[in-house]
């Protein structure tokens, strides 16, 4: 029986004349040989074709969904001339908030951080934060607890890294995470943060051109925060505001969910749906069963999974 993956992608750069060559993305020349493999392997599908799916058995053979997540500059100059070039569809998604506020989101910001200095300065440096307001605004556990939590090595991360994820993302309350976040990113990086967000994100010009060439966009949020811990009217709330920023470039009734960090659940879920949502994009790791599996936990693999990162994609 065919197959269906659908790819996730980040940042797309030469690396080694970047000036973040440390950032954890693909390096262009490595997405032109990975396209050459897919379009020699298997057939490349537009969104609403996924969609279209009834079952695995529709599938004449393998086939492949690229999806461009977080609105990054490198997805305008990098990836978009490629896929037009060789004619081949892309679904992109990106947080409202990069478009209309020019701010840059604190999980972009952490990924700058990490690229910036050694893993072990960071934590040193974030060490000396908590222990700055443990005790006076915030009640944190000690450093070595958080660190034992957190630090859980995943198959791209090492425990070190994952542990400054983790708290920064996550694990802290949210106001003491930004307050630590910006310290660490006014250390690190040597632009202010407006100028920062002008070379990191597409604009609405260059997505709305995105969109006349055939490109695919879908909704990723505003903040980028994680769905399944909005309460009450905020989850209601984030996804109006994408909606607008979107406005002419996605359609209202009937638009796809990337949901930030994979942050998909059965509230979630039953309010997108009612906001017009037809899909949602999750980060579950193996193919895609159309008709089998729910259109709205649609697993991803990674471009890591593929040729000539990798052979991991034959597992799934």
């Amino acid at each position: 029986m065919a197959k269906l993956y659908v790819i996730m992608y980040h940042y797309i750069r030469s690396l080694k004349s970047s000036r973040y060559p440390e950032i954890r993305g693909l390096d262009l020349e490595l997405f032109r040989q990975q396209l050459a493999f897919l379009k020699e392997h298997f057939t490349f599908l537009k969104t609403e074709e996924v969609l279209e799916l009834g079952s695995a058995d529709e599938l004449k053979q393998d086939s492949v969904l690229l999806t461009f997540d977080d609105g990054y500059i490198d997805h305008y100059t990098n990836v978009f001339p490629l896929l037009k070039a060789e004619n081949i569809p892309g679904f992109f998604s990106m947080p409202g908030r990069i478009i209309r506020e020019k701010k840059v989101l604190d999980v972009n910001k952490i990924h700058f951080i990490l690229a910036s200095a050694p893993v072990e300065k960071i934590k040193a440096m974030a060490f000396k934060q908590l222990d700055h307001y443990r005790g006076a605004e915030f009640d944190i556990p000690p450093n070595a607890e958080l660190y034992e939590k957190l630090a859980k090595a995943n198959r791209f991360d090492s425990g070190d890294v994952i542990f400054i994820k983790r708290l920064l993302q996550a694990e802290l309350p949210e106001r003491l995470r930004n307050r630590i976040t910006e310290e660490l990113f006014r250390v690190f990086i040597d632009l202010p943060e407006a100028a920062f967000a002008d070379e990191l994100y597409m604009n609405l010009d260059q997505v709305r051109l995105m969109k006349q060439q055939g490109m695919d966009f879908g909704i990723h949020g505003y903040d980028h925060y994680w769905m399944n811990r909005l309460e009450g009217d905020a989850l209601k709330k984030d996804i109006e505001a994408a909606l607008d920023v979107f406005d002419g470039v996605i359609d209202a009734n009937q638009w796809v969910c990337c949901y930030p960090y994979g942050s998909c659940s059965d509230p979630v879920i039953a309010q997108i749906k009612k906001m017009g949502a037809s899909a949602g994009l999750a980060t579950e790791v193996r193919a895609y069963v159309p008709g089998t599996d729910d259109m709205f936990r649609i697993p991803r693999l990674d471009t890591n999974d593929f040729p000539p990162k990798s052979e991991e994609y034959l597992k799934y």
